[in-house]
């Protein structure tokens, strides 16, 4: 196997009418970071066709993706995977491009008979093994846009200055979006505050107690709507921070259909958040973002461009990138984050009431 040069031209001169498999399952992080891969892709060779492989459960998302041309749903089974592959060949793809780097998404790539596969050099249960090239991975702090983004460059794209994440807006969406804030009394063209409590990880859940303090804040100095968001699995938040909270906000929760949340955030003035799926789609459309960093690293899956503020606690163990917090004490990373440095932050935007897009 061989290491891409980013001056090889052996891609570049043959993918304007290539057939592209992108394999980016999940997270829903990590799809919305893949979004200006697609974008890359297309404004180098714009007769290209891209199909992208994506867990069911977020397939809608990518539905919503400009230049996807299909999408290809997959459950995460051995099973459904080698089914899949046998689809897949049929396609007759010249190219797969592996940006999730792990030994399922390596051999699917193998499956589909592509004889150009690529992947990064790092990846991990031995998925370079079915590449034909590799992108190597120099920098660890990398944003895993610019990572996403350095396997494009070694294919020949040449790469805009600024990212482009192209989400698809569709009017059947924003209508939805207006009926359901309409039934809960907020008018989303009017200025307002978003707010996710949920993460994927316990460890990065900044504390419900901190989020309520800071809800009461923005209430008392006439700063809102404030509107929580989050999945229908995350109802018992929701409920704890109903308990906790002093003061009124509007509820979403499991209300906000996945394929309609970007429709949704587009029209926040800003959004508070832990790290998050959420927050990323939120970040991608250009609405500020007050991020709380606990376990992780802003460096690497922070929100992506200008106009954003990370919120960290200074422990000497952080980012420790680990689901179970060993510290004692416990998760003091989020602990120190303090809801009066967030209402601080967010409270000139509010003010002007201008997203910063």
């Amino acid at each position: 196997m061989s290491s891409v040069n980013p001056l090889d031209s052996r891609f570049s001169s043959v993918l304007n009418n290539a057939r592209i498999l992108l394999i980016k399952p999940s997270s829903l992080g990590d799809i919305v970071h893949a979004l200006p891969v697609v974008s890359a892709i297309k404004a180098q060779w714009p007769r290209s066709h891209l199909t992208w492989i994506v867990k069911r459960q977020w397939a809608d998302l990518v539905e919503r993706a400009e230049g996807v041309d299909r999408v290809w749903p997959v459950d995460m089974t051995v099973g459904s995977w080698i089914r899949e592959g046998r689809a897949l060949r049929a396609q007759r793809f010249d190219l797969a491009i592996d940006l999730q780097g792990l030994f399922r998404s390596g051999i699917l790539a193998w499956l589909s008979g592509a004889p150009a596969r690529i992947g990064f050099a790092n990846g991990r249960e031995g998925s370079p093994w079915f590449y034909s090239d590799r992108v190597p991975v120099t920098d660890p702090d990398i944003h895993a846009v610019d990572r996403y983004l350095s396997v494009v460059a070694a294919l020949g794209a040449s790469l805009a200055d600024k990212p482009r994440f192209g989400f698809r807006l569709q009017e059947e969406d924003m209508a939805t979006v207006r009926e359901i804030c309409q039934r809960r009394g907020l008018t989303v063209d009017k200025p307002w505050v978003a707010v996710n409590v949920g993460a994927r990880w316990p460890t990065k859940r900044w504390p419900l107690t901190s989020f309520a303090a800071v809800l009461d804040q923005l209430y008392e100095a006439q700063l809102g709507p404030v509107v929580v968001i989050g999945s229908a699995d995350e109802r018992l938040q929701m409920d704890s921070l109903k308990a906790l909270a002093q003061s009124p906000f509007i509820d979403l929760c499991g209300e906000i259909p996945l394929k309609c949340l970007p429709s949704l955030l587009s029209k926040a003035t800003a959004m508070i958040t832990n790290d998050s799926g959420p927050m990323h789609i939120a970040a991608a459309l250009g609405v500020p973002v007050i991020a709380m960093f606990g376990p992780t690293s802003a460096s690497r899956t922070g929100p992506y461009g200008d106009g954003h503020q990370v919120m960290i606690g200074r422990v000497p163990c952080r980012p420790c990138f680990s689901r179970i917090c060993r510290h004692d004490p416990e998760l003091e990373c989020l602990h120190l984050i303090q809801p009066t440095q967030v209402v601080d932050v967010i409270r000139p935007l509010l003010t002007a009431q201008v997203p910063c897009r």
